[in-house]
């Protein structure tokens, strides 16, 4: 029951065991149709639609659709033919005898009702008009059902971690500014001229004082900043759900993180199944990415050794590797020229391609290949026939990287999987460091002023073999580290947490972080690591990505009820936007110190 001081009922409490009854009704005028002395309105509310019949002429002049009205009436059976069946409470009406126009809506930018989504008649406008009038986007029905289902989700993942003795607790959001990878949001401190709070990139450390604190087994769904270059849906706020454990290894959290994502799919029906564990290297190697999309095959070729003895100098590389476009030797000139350009917005020079039609070898890179490699080629390659084999050559991981782009872009356009099926997998075994050089060119802030910053973040544990060797020679070292995957996306990330203080500082060292900078910007961490620190480890879920892929919506932003659009602008409320010259001053934000 949903009785308020304005109704009796919601519109979706309406239903055959009360008819006769009378009702009060609020809401919003989804749809109006006159019918000469006899009107139908459809009243909406977030529960859903239910008809009101007004027979007076009187009564029904005036209304306008997205009008709220107050509706006192009767519930009585609809007649025989002109039931509902899109609705629930399709069999009734309500016969109103008192309507009353509570509040009047001007005409809206853009039509928002429930009755013409329903039948597929609602024609939406851009999506920065949708966000500018995001409170009125919100009304419709399927956006109310990606909030519903955000929150039973949320529901769900509580009620199977409290059933582990979790405790849900919450972190600040202005605290020290430290280097975790990306940029941090700043914020200017009035009480404290010259100085600024940061808001986190995600609770890390504070989670790690907490099991120092004896916490054990912790929870919250934190709300994260990273101040990053704008990225295709991505968002400068976001939400973790952030879980960590203390006196717990890999395994542990592993176990625990399947068990509370197979109670949140759920919620849409989905299994997620028996997790299988990859290590980074398979994935890199098998299908050039980090967080692969098994839902299909065509993995990528390594072909370096094929071509060792080669001429063609551009395949004179560390790396030469290929991936296949299954009847891609029909394409025209056209899109082979366009898969360049699409190769180049991805930072490549370009893409080499050959085809094989009719017992032959074409394209601009045939004529370089030798006659030992074109009569081994489709042999190594697995190609057949009418097929088109991509190429990729040069340092191995930025090309794995371009081949695995290319593979996701081939099994669009070729169908390869079932976009409402759910593939999920964790690949652990990750590189502890990466090189600084190739953070920045993805468009990260490394951490440190070293040669090598964090794969994941500072304080991820090493593996146990590398523990005595793991700064004499960075580039080999493997991490205690996990993600999980589902369809390509990176759903969940964590790691066992460095629990020891001299281990931490030989990461910092590695990363370039030295002593006396390290006591500056982690000194409140390294000095609770001398005071007894159980081991720990944890992972953070990306939980507007777990929504987006439970709804199927395609981006995160459909899934926020107020996003951020490009450059990370609000266009509903214009931030960011400036300040006067007295809050400057206030703030503290020009002080020289």
């Amino acid at each position: 029951m949903t009785s308020t001081h304005y109704r009796s009922h919601s519109v979706g409490e309406i239903d055959k065991s009360m008819l006769g009854s009378c009702v009060h009704l609020i809401g919003w005028v989804d749809r109006i149709r006159d019918h000469g002395g006899v009107t139908f309105i459809d009243l909406r509310d977030a529960s859903g639609l239910v008809q009101v019949v007004i027979n007076d002429e009187q009564q029904a002049r005036g209304i306008k659709v997205e009008d709220v009205i107050q509706v006192e009436g009767k519930v009585r059976k609809r007649p025989e033919g002109e039931e509902n069946a899109k609705l629930a409470n399709g069999e009734v009406e309500v016969e109103a005898s008192k309507i009353q126009i509570v509040s009047e809506a001007s005409a809206l930018p853009f039509q928002v009702s429930t009755s013409l989504e329903n039948s597929g008649e609602l024609n939406l406008p851009s999506e920065e008009t949708r966000l500018r009038y995001r409170y009125l986007d919100l009304r419709r029905a399927s956006m109310r059902k990606v909030l519903r289902t955000r929150s039973d989700m949320a529901k769900a993942a509580r009620e199977a971690l409290d059933s582990m003795g979790f405790m849900e607790v919450e972190t600040p959001t202005l605290i020290k500014s430290t280097p975790e990878g990306a940029r941090d949001f700043l914020v200017p401190a009035r009480l404290s001229p010259g100085n600024w709070y940061a808001l986190p990139q995600s609770p890390q450390l504070l989670k790690q004082l907490l099991m120092i604190g004896g916490v054990e087994r912790y929870y919250q769904f934190a709300r994260c900043y990273r101040d990053e270059d704008f990225r295709a849906d991505r968002q400068p706020e976001f939400t973790q759900l952030d879980i960590e454990m203390g006196y717990a290894g890999k395994e542990d959290v592993m176990a625990m993180a399947e068990a509370v994502m197979r109670k949140v799919w759920a919620v849409g029906g989905i299994d997620i199944g028996t997790l299988e564990q990859m290590p980074w290297k398979q994935a890199m190697d098998e299908y050039g990415s980090d967080k692969p999309d098994i839902r299909f095959g065509n993995k990528l070729k390594d072909l370096t050794d094929f071509f060792k003895s080669t001429p063609f100098r551009v395949f004179q590389a560390p790396y030469v590797g290929a991936v296949l476009y299954p009847g891609g030797a029909s394409l025209p000139r056209r899109q082979f020229d366009a898969w360049q350009d699409w190769a180049k917005q991805k930072g490549a020079k370009g893409l080499a391609y050959i085809v094989f039609r009719d017992g032959e070898l074409l394209g601009p890179v045939a004529k370089n290949i030798s006659e030992d490699e074109r009569a081994g080629i489709m042999a190594a390659s697995g190609a057949k026939d009418g097929d088109a084999l991509f190429f990729a050559a040069g340092e191995k991981t930025a090309s794995q990287k371009l081949l695995g782009a290319v593979r996701l872009e081939i099994a669009k356009k070729c169908h390869m999987y079932d976009p409402k099926e759910y593939k999920f997998l964790w690949v652990v075994d990750f590189p502890l460091f990466k090189k600084a050089s190739e953070a920045k060119s993805e468009g990260d802030a490394p951490v440190g002023e070293g040669a090598w910053t964090s794969e994941h973040h500072p304080f991820t544990m090493p593996k146990e073999e590398f523990l005595d060797t793991f700064d004499k020679d960075p580039g080999s070292v493997l991490s205690d580290a996990y993600d999980m995957v589902c369809n390509g996306n990176e759903i969940g990330g964590g790691s066992v947490r460095i629990h020891d203080q001299d281990v931490q500082q030989r990461v910092f060292n590695v990363l370039g972080i030295g002593e006396k900078e390290a006591e500056e910007k982690f000194g409140f961490l390294l000095e609770a690591l001398k005071y007894g620190t159980p081991p720990c480890a944890g992972i953070a879920f990306g939980w507007d990505r777990c929504v987006e892929l439970l709804t199927g919506k395609g981006t995160i932003r459909e899934v926020i009820a107020f996003p951020k659009f490009g450059a990370g602008k609000d266009l509903l409320t214009g931030a960011p936007s400036s300040i006067t010259a007295l809050q400057r001053k206030e703030a503290g934000v020009d002080y020289e110190q």
